[in-house]
């Protein structure tokens, strides 16, 4: 890989609604954080520059709406991703079993094969621990038997955020250095002009 050039990455989060995946989106890339988000109506895009390994990096985010209404509709963002973070809540174990819709979607959607296509996992939430569902170990367990790096994060303290996007980055990277094939598509954002919901995010 040719550090000296700009890698652009196309990575997708998504996850049930209000897991805080755009609370998670917006204290990575603008290190801010509040107890309420608009709901994300389909998907938003944020972008943020890096570094791994030495190799500059433009990071295109997707935050995408977890709401039942627009899942057809998000699924069709997941083709042309370098990789995918699937975000649940540590106090919801609804959301834990979710994932492995979520995930079943973008696997139907990405050129690649299952075992190649990088996956990351946060459980997040977990400023919130006198009310959690979900252990540690349960979340490990079903990583470990997909080949999922796991982080356990929090949006609202920062912990392991910024670890772990730079994580998903470096395995998307290595999958671009070993001429995996995946095509990116054009950015598209979605919005809703005709009102807005809101919802607690963490």
């Amino acid at each position: 890989m040719n550090s000296n050039k700009t890698e652009s990455l196309k990575i997708v989060i998504i996850g049930s609604m209000d897991v805080g995946k755009t609370a998670l989106l917006n204290r990575y890339v603008n290190n801010r954080f509040r107890d309420e988000y608009q709901t994300t109506l389909g998907v938003n895009v944020l972008t943020k520059q890096i570094t791994v390994d030495d190799v500059a990096v433009k990071l295109q985010i997707w935050d995408t709406g977890g709401q039942e209404r627009f899942k057809a509709l998000v699924s069709s963002f997941f083709k042309g991703s370098d990789g995918c973070v699937l975000v649940f809540d540590v106090t919801d174990r609804d959301t834990f079993y979710a994932m492995e819709g979520w995930r079943n979607e973008v696997l139907a959607r990405v050129p690649t094969a299952q075992n190649d296509f990088p996956f990351m996992v946060l459980g997040n939430k977990v400023d919130k621990e006198p009310v959690r569902e979900v252990t540690s170990e349960e979340a490990e367990v079903w990583c470990n038997a997909r080949n999922i790096p796991y982080y356990e994060v929090s949006a609202k303290e920062g912990m392991n955020v910024d670890k772990a996007f730079e994580s998903m980055a470096r395995i998307a990277l290595s999958q671009i250095a070993e001429g995996k094939d995946l095509y990116l598509t054009n950015s598209i954002s979605l919005e809703d002009h005709n009102g807005t919901e809101r919802q607690k995010c963490c």
